[in-house]
């Protein structure tokens, strides 16, 4: 799929954002997809953490995990990712919500180190400063599937560069690969005989 077509590309030097109980999985479709050196910034309270041998193909080899303490650490560890050259993307889990401020460094930081952030919110605690917010749930299948693929609703609810969207996607989490699903059509009148 070429760059400009792909729907779930996310702007470089940009920082962008994801809610919902599929938002950890957008995030690792994201990294699988972002080459170069990956950050991912969580406080040090939360008890999951990415298992690096189950990750997608190429990422754990990539991952560098930062822990901060406090909220405050946390917002410092994005800023420096953010503006260290080498670095493909930067993952963040906030626990707070984010102020425009908060939000106005981060894209700040981004465009300084030429950097991708994806911030991985609670529901309605995002900036107003990111470039796009991200909906993002996994849903279930109706019908037999992959034993390994799940189906994930990825929705853009916020985009200052385009439109707002909806996707259905299958995608087995272990590699770039993915698979739209079309949406279900119904006929709500009886097909005609042709004339």
């Amino acid at each position: 799929m070429r760059p400009e077509m792909d729907p779930f590309a996310l702007r470089s030097a940009r920082v962008h954002e994801a809610e919902g109980r599929g938002r950890r999985a957008f995030a690792l479709f994201q990294a699988a997809r972002h080459p170069g050196p990956l950050i991912w910034i969580l406080p040090a309270h939360i008890p999951e953490v990415p298992m690096l041998r189950g990750l997608p193909q190429g990422v754990g080899e990539r991952l560098h995990l930062l822990r901060p303490s406090t909220e405050m650490d946390l917002l410092w560890c994005i800023e420096e990712a953010l503006q260290a050259v080498p670095v493909g993307l930067v993952i963040a889990e906030a626990q707070k919500p984010l102020s425009f401020l908060a939000g106005r460094r981060q894209q700040l930081a981004a465009e300084t180190g030429r950097t991708t952030g994806l911030m991985l919110i609670q529901t309605g605690a995002g900036s107003n400063a990111a470039e796009t917010r991200w909906q993002c749930q996994p849903l279930a299948s109706l019908q037999k599937t992959s034993a390994d693929s799940t189906l994930h609703c990825w929705n853009t609810i916020k985009n200052k560069s385009g439109t707002c969207k909806n996707w259905t996607i299958n995608w087995n989490g272990t590699s770039t690969a993915f698979h739209m699903v079309s949406e279900a059509r119904e006929r709500h009148e009886p097909a005609q005989p042709p004339r």
